[in-house]
C-alpha cells in the first residue's frame, strides 16, 4: 500500500506552504480590523501609520485598492475596503503595508478609526423572531397519497408514537493548522500568487476579475494546504489584498492572518436550531417525520447551512415527509462550508431523534434505524446506486460488542459507561474536472491537475490511478496539482475529488494510449503498418514489443502529451448517490465531576472502492474526531457587541490527543461503477456525520441525561 507521496516532505519541514515563499524586496501586509459590530466608517486617521517606521502605505475605503467582486460556482466573494459598511465585529477595514511584519503590526495599530455606529443584531435566539425564508431551499412536503392526508399535521394524527424535539448546534470556526495567507510577485504584467486554497484555477479566475486583468496574466500556486475544510474554497482576503497592493507598488508583498484574525476575517459553521418529530407505528416503523431547521448567517445571506435538507429529505424510508429551512441574519463573520455542511450538524438532530424515537419504543437504536432503511430518497424513483448500510451496522455491532449494551448503560467504578450509535450519510457527488498525462522518452509520465490536496491524499491517489490507467508501476507515475496553469481540476471540496479527478485520468489514460498505438503504427514508425497493441508500458506488435520511452526517442520526440475531461452525465437521471456508515461510540462519565470521555469509537463505512486504504483511514478517523470535537469541545461564543469572546487557540476550546482514544475504522468495498468509472464515493467528510449525535446518544445511555445541544458540557450533566 502506498504511503503518502507527500508525507516525508511534510513530516521533515520540506513541504513549501504559501506563506514560506519569500522574495527579494519582499514587504508585509497586516490588517486592520473593525471594532464594532454594524455600521459605518466614517474617518480613518492614517497619519501616525504612514510616518510609523517602515511603512510604505497604508490603505482604507478612502484610500483604497480598486478591485471588483467575482464571482464563481461558490457565489459571489466578498472583496474588503471597498466601501465603509460595518456588517461585523472583526471585519477588514484596512492594511498597512511595511518592511517587516513587525512594522505593518505596530503602525496598525496606530491607525484612529471614527465610526457611526448602528444597531447590531448578535444573539440568534432573538434574531429566530425576524428569521426568513432561506434562498434556494424551498419547503417541501411530501405526503403518502393512499392514506389520504391533507397534511403533515393529519400524518402526525395518525402516528401510535410521536417524538418532538428541539435541537441546537454552536457556531464552529474551521481552525485549520495552515492560517490564511498569499505572496504576491508581479513580473512583466504578470501575477505569481502563492496562497493555500482549493482549487487554484477558481482562485485564479477570481483574481483575475477582482483585477480587472485577464486571467492569463494570473499565476496561482499552491501545493501544499495545511488544512482547508471548506474554509479556503473562496478566494481569501489575503490575496486580493496581496495581489493589489503588490501591483500598486511595484514589490512583492506577503500577506498572512494571524490566528486571532483567522477567527473573525475568514468564515465558519453556523449556528443551528432544529425541530425534529417524528412519527412511528408501535414496530417502530416512520409515518411522519418533519424537520425545520434555523441557521445563522451574515448581513449579506451568503450562505444556508442547509441541515434538514442535508438529512431528513434523504435519509429515512417514510411516506410522509416535511422540511423546512430559515436563515436568522446576524452582524456576526460570515459563514461558509465546513467539513459536512448541513449533514454535520443535520445530522445530530436527526440522530439524536431516531435514538429518542427507539427508547420510547424499547427498541434497540439499531434494529430501529433498520426497519427505515432506504432504498431511495423519501418520494424519489431513483433507487441508491449501491447501499451496504445494514451490513456496515452488523459489522460494527459485531466488532465493538453492542449485544453487551444495556438500555441503562453500566457502571465502572467512578465512571458512568454508555454506548451510542448514528447513521452517517453524505451525497456521492462529481464536478467537472480535466487532467493532463505528459508521456516522456525517460519512460516515465507525469499526471497534472491544477486541483488542491489540502491533506485529503489526493495526489497519492492520482499517482495510483495514474498508474493503473497507463499500466505502469506507481513510481514511474509523477502527480503534479495545485497550480492553475495545469489543466483545470475542480474543487478538492464535496468530498469529490477522487471521482472526479480519478475518473479525468482513466479517460486521459485511454488517449494517451490511443496516441501511443498511432504514432508506433504511424508512417516511418517501427510498427508501421501493423495492428499495435499496449501492455505493461509497451507497444506490442507481430511477437514484437518497445518500451513507449523507446518508441519516443526513436521518433525523435522527448514526451507526448494528451488530456481527459469528465464530469457528471446521464447517471444522475437513472440513480440516487451517496456514501453510507454506522458510527459506534462508547463514552465514560465521572460520577462526581461530571467529565465525559470518549473511551472508544468505530465508524464502519460503504463508500465505494477503497483507492488506499491508510489514506482512506486517516481521512475518516479525522473525520470522527471532528464530530467528537463538536460534541464536546467546540462553541464559538459571541459577546453581546459582536465581538468573539474565544477568538484564539487559547480559549477556542479543541480537542488534543488525550482526547481522543484509538480510533477504528472499517470498510465494506463495494466498488460503485454506477456513480463512476472509478469505483469511488466520497469519504474526506462523511466520517463527521453522525459522531455528535453518537456521543450524545451514548452519554444517554451512560447516564439518563438527555441533552440535545453540542457542545456537551459539564454543567448539563450535573443533576440535583
Amino acid at each position: 500500500m502506498t504511503s503518502r507521496l507527500d508525507g516525508p516532505l511534510k513530516v521533515t519541514g520540506q513541504a513549501k506552504y504559501g506563506a514560506d515563499n519569500n522574495f527579494p524586496g519582499m514587504v508585509h501586509g497586516y490588517l486592520v480590523l473593525s471594532t464594532i459590530a454594524h455600521g459605518e466608517v466614517e474617518s480613518m486617521d492614517v497619519t501616525a501609520a504612514k510616518s510609523a517606521p517602515g511603512v510604505l502605505g497604508v490603505y482604507t475605503p478612502f484610500d483604497k485598492l480598486e478591485l471588483a467582486t467575482p464571482s464563481s460556482m461558490l457565489g459571489k466573494t466578498w472583496v474588503p475596503l471597498q466601501n465603509c459598511g460595518v456588517a461585523y465585529y472583526g471585519q477588514p477595514i484596512g492594511l498597512v503595508i511595511a518592511e517587516t511584519f513587525e512594522q505593518a503590526r505596530d503602525a496598525a495599530a496606530l491607525v484612529e478609526v471614527g465610526y457611526q455606529a448602528k444597531p447590531a443584531k448578535t444573539s440568534f435566539e432573538e434574531g429566530l423572531a425576524d428569521a426568513e425564508a432561506a434562498p434556494d431551499r424551498e419547503d417541501l412536503e411530501i405526503l403518502d397519497a393512499d392514506a389520504g392526508f391533507e397534511s403533515i399535521a393529519d400524518a402526525f394524527a395518525s402516528s401510535p408514537v410521536v417524538v418532538d424535539h428541539t435541537y441546537s448546534t454552536a457556531t464552529q470556526n474551521h481552525a485549520a493548522m495552515e492560517p490564511h495567507s498569499a505572496v504576491a510577485l508581479w513580473e512583466g504584467g504578470e501575477l505569481t500568487l502563492h496562497t493555500p486554497n482549493q482549487g487554484s484555477h477558481m482562485v485564479a479566475a477570481d483574481v483575475a476579475t477582482a483585477l480587472g486583468v485577464d486571467v492569463s496574466q494570473v499565476h496561482v500556486v499552491n501545493p501544499h494546504v495545511g488544512g482547508a475544510f471548506g474554509g479556503k474554497g473562496k478566494t481569501s482576503t489575503p490575496a486580493f489584498l496581496a495581489a493589489a497592493a503588490s501591483r500598486a507598488l511595484g514589490r512583492p508583498v506577503k500577506a498572512t492572518l494571524t490566528r486571532e484574525q483567522v477567527f473573525t476575517v475568514t468564515a465558519g459553521r453556523a449556528a443551528t436550531r432544529q425541530e425534529v418529530a417524528l412519527g412511528a407505528d408501535r414496530e417502530g416503523r416512520l409515518i411522519a417525520v418533519q424537520h425545520d431547521s434555523w441557521c445563522t448567517t451574515d448581513s449579506d445571506r451568503s450562505f444556508v447551512e442547509p441541515t434538514s435538507h442535508g438529512t431528513s429529505l434523504e435519509w429515512y424510508a417514510t411516506p410522509n415527509l416535511a422540511v423546512s429551512q430559515r436563515i436568522v441574519p446576524l452582524n456576526v463573520p460570515p459563514t461558509t462550508f465546513m467539513r459536512a455542511p448541513g449533514e454535520a450538524p443535520g445530522s445530530f438532530a436527526l440522530e439524536s431523534a431516531i435514538d429518542e424515537l427507539a427508547v420510547e419504543l424499547d427498541i434497540d437504536p439499531i434494529e430501529l434505524r433498520k426497519r427505515n432503511n432506504s432504498t431511495a430518497p423519501p418520494g424519489k424513483d431513483l433507487q441508491w446506486s449501491s447501499k451496504h448500510l445494514d451490513e456496515c451496522f452488523d459489522i460494527g455491532a459485531q466488532r465493538f460488542g453492542w449485544a453487551n449494551r444495556s438500555p441503562r448503560g453500566r457502571t465502572e467504578g467512578d465512571w458512568q459507561v454508555g454506548m451510542g450509535v448514528a447513521v452517517a450519510m453524505f451525497p456521492a457527488l462529481r464536478f467537472p474536472a480535466t487532467v493532463g498525462i505528459e508521456l516522456r522518452a525517460d519512460g516515465t509520465a507525469v499526471v497534472s491537475t491544477s486541483g488542491a490536496d489540502p491533506g485529503t491524499g489526493l495526489l497519492t491517489v492520482m499517482s495510483t490511478i495514474g498508474a493503473e490507467s497507463l499500466d505502469l508501476p506507481e513510481e514511474r507515475i509523477t502527480p503534479q496539482l495545485g497550480d492553475s496553469a495545469l489543466p483545470p481540476g475542480g474543487l478538492s471540496g464535496g468530498s469529490t475529488a477522487t471521482a472526479s479527478v480519478g475518473t479525468a485520468i482513466q479517460l486521459a489514460g485511454t488517449a494517451a494510449v490511443d496516441e501511443l498505438t498511432a504514432l508506433a503504427s504511424g508512417p516511418g514508425a517501427p510498427f508501421e503498418g501493423e495492428e499495435v497493441t499496449y501492455a505493461h508500458g509497451e507497444l506490442l506488435a507481430d511477437g514484437r514489443s518497445m518500451a513507449f520511452g523507446d518508441l519516443l526517442r526513436a521518433l525523435g520526440r522527448d514526451s507526448v502529451s494528451v488530456s481527459g475531461s469528465s464530469a457528471p452525465g446521464e447517471e444522475l437521471t437513472k440513480h440516487s448517490f451517496s456514501s453510507f456508515g454506522a458510527q459506534f461510540v462508547e463514552v465514560k462519565v465521572h460520577k462526581w465531576t461530571r467529565e465525559t470521555r470518549v473511551s472508544r469509537m468505530l465508524g464502519v463505512f460503504d463508500c465505494g472502492r477503497i483507492i488506499n486504504d491508510k489514506l482512506a483511514t486517516s481521512q475518516l478517523q479525522g473525520g470522527m474526531i471532528w464530530g467528537v470535537s463538536a460534541a464536546l469541545h467546540e462553541a464559538m461564543e459571541v459577546e453581546g457587541d459582536g465581538r468573539l469572546a474565544n477568538g484564539d487557540f487559547a480559549s477556542y476550546l479543541l480537542p488534543v490527543n488525550a482526547d481522543i482514544p484509538e480510533v477504528d475504522v472499517e470498510f465494506v468495498k463495494y466498488p460503485d461503477t454506477l456513480h463512476n468509472s472509478v469505483g469511488a464515493k466520497g469519504l474526506g467528510e462523511i466520517g463527521t456525520v453522525g459522531m455528535a449525535a453518537a456521543v450524545a446518544n451514548a452519554v444517554h445511555n451512560a447516564t439518563g441525561i438527555r441533552v440535545r445541544h453540542i457542545p456537551i458540557t459539564i454543567e448539563d450533566l450535573l443533576v440535583g
